[in-house]
């Protein structure tokens, strides 16, 4: 079972089933195994849960 994973901001429903789809069809596409086996996860990160040169995402929106 052929995994991705996909870890970035919060995401609406619909951009959510958008990315869903997209990664497994392009992933299917170019390895030839079918769209079905496919696994995908999405994880959110709120910005006050990601630090960039150590200042949290959050402030640096500011």
């Amino acid at each position: 079972m052929p995994l991705i994973i996909f870890e970035g901001p919060e995401l609406t429903k619909e951009q959510k089933e958008k990315i869903a789809k997209e990664f497994t069809d392009t992933a299917s596409k170019i390895t030839g195994i079918p769209a079905e086996a496919f696994t995908v996860l999405l994880k959110e990160n709120s910005p006050e849960n990601v630090g960039i040169g150590g200042q949290l995402l959050v402030n640096k929106k500011k």
